[in-house]
């Protein structure tokens, strides 16, 4: 969850890892730092606070060197506070790291280092692998290693790691090794960007945007020793290795805000143009279906899928719950979703013909990482509905579906949630079609599914009503949001958004389930967001919506251009266009982001970056 930036060859060190870290900080931290070796010394500068802070005490005490570290802490172990910020020095200070991760046994490792001298100043795990690194190096030159050569170094970093358990992603400078780098992964995403007699490093990509467009993704166990030279790649278990180059495919102006005053928003309005992306060339009109290049099953594989499994945590998990009623209506198959975080734990009866598709929009979320890999070692068909190109369930799925909906910075997600219904939405016709659903059936949820990206433009001109509405509830501090069918993961997104970065107390139900207790909760001052669109249960919904008035209840209703009746009965109303029931989740998905952005603002809170959250969830 931390940011991790490394620069190794002719350009200012400094320069680029703040500038990189700056990039970093969407995916949330508490302090930053950077760690420059030049001419046998490592000077360090950190704190807690943004990196603008940090910016000017490197201003205030300048760095000079072209080789360097640097980090953006999201804090897992010890208090925020400059001495637990990272990078942290081994020994005495002939080794200085950054890690993104968490080491399990760090408390027993801890101990063993602090017997033998060590002299910890934090309390952070990651103090234990500048420790650790610094201890084998000495023991590898009391061995005969050269402390000169870049083997000593390596295998002084390769040995620590066979210590650790855990997670961790890691960069490693050593005092006394002029221009050299050392990476390694378990877990923790890292990618190296290649230049000329150049190497950069980095958690994810956007701090290399416009400095290279070749990257390496390191893959567990992997090692990179990088210097102005050259690169070498080594794996733990099988040695050195070929590197593997992929072309990065983000460009500079993917990272900028534009005319938008928040990433949150820019990403809000980009959603016509990513559900456009994710149904570029995947649409068949002649054939009624959709079809996708890299499931890598042919069409009787699929008919022989009798379960799916769809895991993913967060917003994910509701584009998943609706997903679960896309497949069931359409596809006839039974689904389930499962918070990532628990199949990972669990041994649910699945069979070999059990289809899972772990839903993620970074590709690096540690617990849906795991269960795929869990699922995958128990044989079953294990899939990916992702975002990141080059991300590590992406690498490590059996095939899947991207999303092309371009970086999503601003953590809470919103255009990635429109884009993994969209990609669901496109594979239950796929198996729809392979099994029950009719060619008119599929040849008219294609047409409406073709309609959306201008449905969505329409959709955003609820803008200002949403607006108005935010100025008039944003004092309140516990909402309900409520919606049945399709619009039941709404609900519960839209509370996950106004929870994530309002810090407002919001609860998402099933309208129905209300008078089964959450109806307690209903008084003057806790608002109702009815997610209340036309279709066959609506006069249930509104039955449900007449109980919250009849206990003084205020309302808000997510309702169809038109709807009178609602509008009547509700004490305000957005109005989105009419759709489909399957389509719904999409259109009344917006307001609910534009309400949480704008009662966020009001309050005064950071909308692109919430407190204690990260965009990039890698530990458990």
């Amino acid at each position: 969850m931390c940011g991790i930036v490394g620069y190794v060859g002719f350009r200012s060190a400094p320069e680029f890892l703040l500038e990189g870290l700056r990039r970093l900080e969407y995916r949330g931290y508490d302090s930053a730092g950077i760690a420059i070796q030049n001419n046998g010394e490592i000077g360090i500068r950190k704190r807690k606070g943004q990196v603008k802070e940090l910016s000017q005490l490197v201003t205030a005490n300048p760095l000079d060197g072209t080789t360097g570290i640097g980090h953006t802490r999201w804090a897992t172990h010890g208090e925020t506070t400059d001495l637990n910020s990272h990078p942290h020095v081994g020994g005495n200070g002939e080794i200085v790291i950054v890690h993104n991760g968490v080491i399990e046994n760090y408390a027993k490792l801890k101990e063993q280092l602090q017997t033998i001298g060590y002299v910890f100043r934090t309390t952070t795990d990651s103090e234990v692998i500048a420790h650790m690194v610094c201890h084998k190096w000495l023991e590898q030159i009391k061995l005969g290693g050269d402390p000169d050569s870049s083997e000593t170094c390596l295998k002084a970093v390769e040995a620590s790691l066979n210590e650790f358990k855990g997670t961790y992603g890691i960069g490693v400078l050593f005092r006394e090794f002029t221009n050299l780098l050392i990476a390694a992964r378990v877990g923790s995403p890292m990618v190296i960007g290649v230049g000329k007699d150049e190497y950069f490093l980095a958690s994810d990509a956007s701090p290399l945007v416009g400095y290279t467009d070749e990257v390496i993704y390191l893959s567990d166990n992997e090692l990179a020793v990088m210097r102005p030279e050259g690169l070498e790649l080594h794996h733990r278990d099988s040695g050195k290795q070929q590197p593997s180059i992929h072309v990065l495919d983000q460009v500079a102006n993917d990272l900028d805000l534009g005319h938008y005053d928040h990433y949150m928003l820019k990403e809000i309005f980009e959603q016509p143009e990513a559900l456009e992306n994710c149904m570029r060339g995947r649409i068949d009109d002649d054939a009624a279906t959709a079809k996708f290049g890299g499931l890598d099953l042919d069409p009787q594989q699929l008919r022989q899928v009798d379960r799916v499994v769809l895991t993913a945590c967060g917003t994910s998990w509701h584009a998943g719950l609706v997903g679960e009623y896309l497949l069931e209506e359409f596809a006839r198959m039974p689904t389930e979703v499962e918070y990532a975080s628990e199949l990972r734990y669990r041994n649910p009866p699945m069979t070999q013909n059990t289809m899972v598709f772990a839903i993620t929009q970074s590709g690096e979320t540690a617990d849906t990482l795991a269960a795929l890999r869990e699922c995958k070692r128990k044989g079953h068909q294990s899939l990916a509905i992702c975002n990141v190109v080059g991300s590590t369930i992406a690498r490590e799925s059996d095939g899947g579906i991207f999303l092309h909906a371009g970086p999503e910075i601003g953590v809470a997600s919103t255009k990635a949630f429109t884009s993994q219904v969209t990609a669901l939405t496109l594979l239950a016709i796929h198996l729809g079609r392979l099994r029950g659903l009719s060619y008119p059936a599929g040849t008219r949820m294609l047409s409406r599914l073709r309609d959306m990206p201008a449905v969505m433009e329409q959709t955003l001109r609820c803008h200002e009503q949403v607006q108005a509405v935010a100025d008039k509830y944003y004092g309140f501090d516990n909402f309900l949001y409520l919606g049945r069918l399709y619009n039941f993961p709404a609900a519960l997104e839209g509370a996950l958004k106004l929870k994530e970065i309002s810090y407002i107390h919001a609860e998402g139900y099933p309208a129905a389930e209300m008078k089964h207790g959450p109806i307690a909760l209903v008084d003057e001052k806790t608002p109702s967001v009815f997610v209340i669109p036309k279709g066959g249960i609506y006069p249930k919904v509104m039955s449900n919506l007449e109980e919250v008035k009849a206990r003084k209840g205020p309302v808000i209703a997510i309702a169809c251009e038109g709807d009178t009746r609602v509008k009547e009965m509700a004490d305000d109303v957005i109005y989105v266009p009419e759709v489909d029931d399957f389509l719904q989740p999409m259109v009344t998905s917006v307001p609910l982001q534009l309400l949480a952005y704008h009662i966020a603002l009001l309050r005064g809170c950071n909308v692109d970056r919430p407190r204690n959250l990260a965009k990039s969830v890698t530990v458990e």
